[in-house]
């Protein structure tokens, strides 16, 4: 793990509104560059809040007390933040549907918008760069099919050769299986495991146990807005802590690297 340089994420006892609402309050969470974190949770626990805080889309309350800084910086311009940080989202999936063909998504990226219009003008060097972003991905063959077209899984993929056309210092997955069927599941996993251990760092936000992936050595459960157990993952994955979390009897298994909730 690299852990040299400013952390990935800096939070300090950060307050986030949303509908009259404070959705996390009193928040505190650090990440550093390069690290596989999973943040687990029920729905409704403020997880999406924190990865829209964390891509600027809705702000701490500005207070004496708190801070935040990403990549070592308080402040950034939003498009420049987008080059190091790969976001891969439901609202993306949702807004990427379309007739757009499946290379002009990937070099959508360089442009911060969900397809190629007239007034963007794409250069040689991203087209390469979009290129290699799909071939690593192994999915070149989706290129000339319009999104609409695609499988789940197919699009999900070509949302993920998206964030990779800027060689981003991390990729933040939100939720990343919904919507996929089984199969579509398996290979999210592999390609994430194969991002892992490429050296990118993996924010994974999932209210799903089967999602974190073997690479993920910490895991950071939360419940109504705050953080109730952070550590080894083999620590904070226990029976009682989760079935206190999700209000159900859970037993949690494991298989192959992965933890599973019956």
């Amino acid at each position: 793990m690299d852990r040299q340089g400013p952390a990935l994420l800096d939070l300090n006892n950060i307050q986030v509104f949303r509908g009259g609402r404070a959705v996390l309050d009193g928040f505190t969470l650090g990440i550093h560059s390069g690290e596989h974190v999973a943040i687990l949770g029920p729905n409704g626990c403020g997880k999406s809040t924190l990865i829209k805080t964390i891509t600027r889309e809705c702000y701490p309350v500005l207070r004496p007390d708190s801070s935040m800084r990403i990549l070592g910086e308080e402040s950034w311009h939003v498009f420049a933040l987008r080059s190091l940080l790969g976001i891969i989202s439901n609202d993306m999936m949702a807004w990427c549907t379309g007739q757009a063909l499946g290379r002009d998504v990937v070099l959508s990226g360089f442009f911060s918008s969900n397809d190629v219009y007239p007034n963007h003008l794409v250069t040689s060097e991203q087209k390469e760069k979009a290129h290699s972003a799909m071939a690593q991905l192994d999915i070149v063959h989706l290129a000339g099919r319009p999104v609409a077209e695609m499988s789940s899984g197919e699009a999900r993929r070509v949302l993920i050769a998206r964030a990779l056309v800027h060689q981003p210092r991390a990729l933040l997955f939100d939720e990343p299986s919904n919507s996929l069927d089984l199969f579509a599941r398996k290979v999210l996993r592999e390609t994430m495991s194969q991002l892992a251990k490429s050296g990118i760092g993996i924010v994974l936000v999932t209210h799903d146990l089967s999602d974190i992936i073997p690479e993920v050595e910490r895991v950071v459960l939360m419940s109504k807005g705050k953080i109730v157990a952070d550590g080894a993952k083999s620590e904070v994955l226990q029976s009682t802590t989760l079935s206190t979390v999700f209000g159900l009897d859970l037993e949690v298994t494991k298989r192959d690297g992965y933890y599973h909730l019956w």
